[in-house]
């Protein structure tokens, strides 16, 4: 979408009407309090760590199974020639 004059007019227009009190007010919106970085925190820490888990736990349920046996002939090693 290529900008007209008339959008490019308009941002400046925006900016006059916007002013300090805005960011004032989403601080607000926000609702930061003492309490927001720890919960940051733990969410990320759920979100990173989870995987981690998902996988020790399927890699443990998983860990008895043995592939079905193959033919004999197929796990000798092949034959060395004679020098």
């Amino acid at each position: 979408m290529k900008p007209t004059p008339l959008s490019l007019a308009f941002i400046p227009a925006l900016l006059l009407v916007a002013g300090p009190s805005e960011a004032l007010d989403s601080y607000r919106y926000l609702h930061v309090t003492i309490d927001t970085p720890w919960s940051i925190f733990l969410f990320l820490l759920i979100g990173i760590f989870a995987p981690f888990i998902l996988m020790a736990v399927l890699v443990w349920r998983h860990s008895g199974n043995k592939p079905p046996e193959a033919d004999e002939s197929e796990n000798q090693p092949p034959e060395q020639p004679e020098p």
